[in-house]
């Protein structure tokens, strides 16, 4: 009798997909498991160099996309994700969250907490190599913006209440615009409210993105140019922690394929920092407080004096032999002064490695990041960061 009930509940449980792809639903399971052998050596911070085995980055994830037919080309669409740190006892925390609609012929609407347009569509991840690694470009490399508050291109910096719109593609252009609405006010999970590395909140004005790109083909040269926008209008809660200024930053840049070789870059200027002036923790491969404290692996070499001016610029060249590539990238970041006595920072730094598919799903990847920081302030002795890793990684 109990063989009968375990039969039937197995065939039920088969029976529910099954049901849901007749009704015109789809649900897709999806995810990436990764760990890292890591070495940081950061100057000056007792305790010297520190490894560690896990996921700092914040690659591994697992969730579900769900796509419903509607008819007349219509689709709704669903997307829920959680990420998680091989390395710990972490159970999952928050990734994408959304739910949209979806057409062909005008695009895609998405609400709920998204990604930015800075980090998967126009540069960002999309031309960083070692993107959610040890190397990666962003934050702790500091070579890309890789705001707290998901503006940037860091690799688990979301958007919390927004609404994105992407465009289809027609003849070789798209784009992507991102509203946030100014009564969200509480839009960092960590922070809590009111903290400078929020975006918008009570009282903010409308916080957006729009980027666009152009990609063409011609023989076996392909070209990706892309441009961005992003303005991040303060709250009155904000201008209670000293934040008086708007963000704006600028981004644009381009890569070129050809065969199995292909260079990329990008340059963003950033005016008046609020969310540039932070780092995700897994952009900066730690909590950065930790370093104050004389020891951690946190490190924000990205980031902008709070209400200052900067650039940031990135440059990456990578060449297939089989099925492994090999990457050389890097770039700098220059935090301009402030008046008064905030000095500036430089940060310079290069990346070399490998990149070996073992299959289509599974890779081994290594390498070696180093970064030259300069704060430019007397007395104030520079914690230089290099970086050495090897990992595994398997998408299902």
């Amino acid at each position: 009798m109990k063989k009968k009930l375990i039969s039937l509940a197995v065939a039920g449980a088969l029976a529910a997909p099954m049901a849901a792809l007749a009704d015109g639903t789809n649900v897709t399971l999806f995810g990436s498991v990764q760990s890292e052998y890591s070495t940081v050596d950061i100057d000056n911070i007792s305790g010297g160099a520190q490894s560690d085995i896990g996921d700092d980055a914040g690659r591994s994830r697992f969730g579900m996309q769900i796509t419903e037919h509607l008819g007349g080309g219509l689709k709704a669409k669903a997307h829920i994700g959680y990420g998680l740190n091989t390395g710990s006892g972490d159970i999952g925390f928050a990734r994408e969250r959304w739910v949209g609609l979806a057409n062909d012929h005008w695009g895609e609407v998405k609400l709920g907490r998204v990604q930015s347009p800075f980090k998967d569509f126009a540069g960002g991840m999309t031309i960083d190599r070692f993107s959610n690694t040890s190397l990666q470009a962003g934050g702790s490399g500091g070579t890309m913006v890789s705001s707290a508050n998901g503006y940037g291109a860091g690799a688990v910096g979301f958007v919390d209440n927004a609404a994105r719109y992407d465009s289809p593609v027609v003849e070789g252009f798209s784009f992507v615009g991102l509203l946030m609405p100014s009564d969200a006010n509480r839009l960092d999970p960590v922070t809590g409210n009111g903290d400078p590395a929020n975006a918008g909140g009570n009282s903010g004005e409308w916080d957006f993105q729009i980027a666009g790109k152009y990609n063409m083909q011609y023989d076996i040269h392909d070209f990706d140019v892309f441009g961005g926008y992003s303005r991040d209008n303060i709250s009155d809660s904000q201008k209670q922690f000293g934040v008086f200024d708007d963000e704006e930053v600028w981004r644009g840049g381009a890569s070129w394929a050809v065969g199995d070789f292909r260079l990329s870059g990008q340059y963003e200027n950033i005016n008046n920092a609020v969310g540039a002036a932070t780092c995700t923790n897994a952009a900066a491969l730690g909590s950065v407080t930790d370093t104050t404290n004389g020891s951690g692996r946190g490190q924000c070499n990205s980031a902008m004096n709070a209400n200052g001016d900067g650039n940031v610029w990135f440059a990456g060249a990578e060449y297939s032999i089989g099925n492994t590539t090999l990457v050389a990238q890097g770039g700098m970041t220059h935090a301009k002064k402030l008046t008064g006595t905030v000095a500036g920072k430089d940060a310079k730094s290069f990346t070399v490695g490998a990149i070996h598919q073992l299959s289509r799903r599974s890779s081994l990847f290594g390498g070696y990041q180093h970064v030259d920081v300069d704060n430019h302030t007397p007395g104030v002795v520079d914690s230089d960061r290099s970086t050495y890793t090897v990992g595994l990684r398997h998408n299902f």
